[in-house]
């Protein structure tokens, strides 16, 4: 009788391991699933790593070259580097072995509106910069969002949420807080703030910019491309156009007495407009265009800080205001906007 209780019990046993061993084993379909989340995880913090890195990077590397007067009187030049660069880096993503992206072509006449678009936007955002604080450059930037829903509305007839409209109110108020206090010379602040040129600038190259981001959501549509594919496509033709411009406004005497030193500067901010466009893609493809917004707020906010910081001025400086007002309402408008969808 003590010899079958004894063999029971040691069947008993064996089964409670074969089923501890069963439960244990995790579906090969969810250790899959697993590797690959935490795949796409380690992407996505590694492309916003990236693209807060460059973003931030290559405001303050262009805000340094621009401190050269000589090379404030280049600015289509310094554009023609940048999109000779991004085209050259693009086409060499979508080659084997890397094939970030696949390539489509568009032919050069149907690009070229967007190509010329996209000059404009590029040229006289670095004009804005070279001519204003880093601080108030940025909040400026902010007012593409409000023009943008403005042209959408007088060209596509697209009607905006009145809750989002509201949130546009305080953008613009900020703005224009900053723009007053950061523009009024003080005999006792000897930081170098902004200028009238510089907010002149500022507030035509945000109808650029406005105008080719409503482009771009028509050439999504016309030409079915992704945003890589369209801009390996309008870069080159951008350098092309730019090639006959650059004679005819830019002084390329200057070019000549550029230090080494200077140049390095230069193809450091090459190198960091090629690694935010790159990480941009990547960061919408992998989490959209809602990750897309929020990491361009935390770009906005850090930007704004260091600038500010490195411009020395007082907490108690009226243009603090304004750039709450302008951050904490585009933010606002994102969130409303996001609801809606």
């Amino acid at each position: 009788m003590d010899s079958e209780k004894a063999e029971i019990m040691a069947e008993n046993e064996e089964e409670a391991g074969e089923m501890q061993a069963f439960l244990s084993q995790e579906d090969p379909s969810t250790t899959k699933l697993r590797a690959v989340s935490s795949g796409i995880s380690r992407k996505y913090v590694f492309s916003v790593s990236i693209n807060t890195a460059a973003a931030v990077g290559l405001v303050f590397v262009n805000k340094r070259i621009f401190e050269d007067d000589a090379l404030r009187r280049a600015q289509v030049t310094f554009a023609n580097l940048h999109f000779t660069i991004t085209a050259a880096t693009l086409y060499a993503v979508s080659a084997p072995p890397v094939n970030m992206f696949q390539r489509k072509a568009v032919s050069f006449w149907q690009i070229l509106p967007l190509a010329l678009s996209m000059n404009l936007s590029v040229v006289l955002t670095n004009a804005s910069l070279a001519f204003s604080s880093i601080q108030f450059y940025q909040v400026a930037r902010v007012l593409v969002t409000p023009c943008t829903a403005l042209l959408d509305l007088w060209l596509l007839k697209k009607r905006m949420p009145a809750a989002a409209a509201l949130t546009l109110v305080p953008v613009c108020a900020g703005v224009a807080i900053t723009s007053y206090f950061d523009t009024a010379s003080k005999a006792k602040d000897t930081t170098r703030g902004t200028g009238p040129l510089g907010v002149f600038f500022a507030l035509i190259s945000i109808c650029a910019t406005a105008t080719y981001t409503v482009l771009i959501k028509k050439y999504h549509e016309l030409t079915g491309c992704q945003s890589a594919q369209l801009l390996l496509n309008q870069a080159p033709a951008s350098v092309l156009v730019m090639l006959y411009v650059m004679p005819l406004i830019d002084d390329l005497t200057v070019w000549r007495n550029v230090s080494a030193s200077t140049w390095a500067v230069i193809l450091m901010s090459g190198a960091f407009a090629c690694l935010l466009h790159i990480s941009q893609f990547l960061i919408i493809d992998g989490a959209g265009p809602v990750a897309s917004s929020v990491v361009g707020h935390a770009k906005t906010c850090l930007i704004i800080a260091i600038g500010w910081m490195c411009s020395k001025k007082p907490l108690r400086d009226g243009s603090l205001i304004g750039i709450v007002l302008a951050v904490g309402g585009i933010i606002a408008y994102t969130v409303v906007t996001m609801k809606k969808r």
